[in-house]
């Protein structure tokens, strides 16, 4: 929705410092503090690693590892 408002010096001069601070656009930047100060959080995903150190490289990738398994499971059904 676009809208015309008149936003105080001091609040415009807040705003600029975060959008250089942030490198987001004035716009977003407007959006997010206007979210915030109404009690809704601004839109925001935040990744968190679920092992504490990386998948260990002699074991591949994940996929592969799973295709070997499976290959593994068809060859004992073969032969039964």
């Amino acid at each position: 929705m676009r809208t015309t408002v008149t936003i105080d010096a001091d609040t415009a001069a807040l705003l600029q410092e975060e959008v250089a601070r942030t490198g987001l656009s004035f716009k977003e930047v407007l959006n997010r503090a206007v979210r915030r100060a109404l009690g809704r959080p601004a839109e925001r995903i935040r990744v968190e690693p679920v092992f504490q150190y990386p998948f260990p490289t002699h074991l591949g990738s994940f996929n592969r590892l799973a295709d070997e398994l499976d290959d593994e499971d068809t060859i004992r059904e073969l032969q039964a």
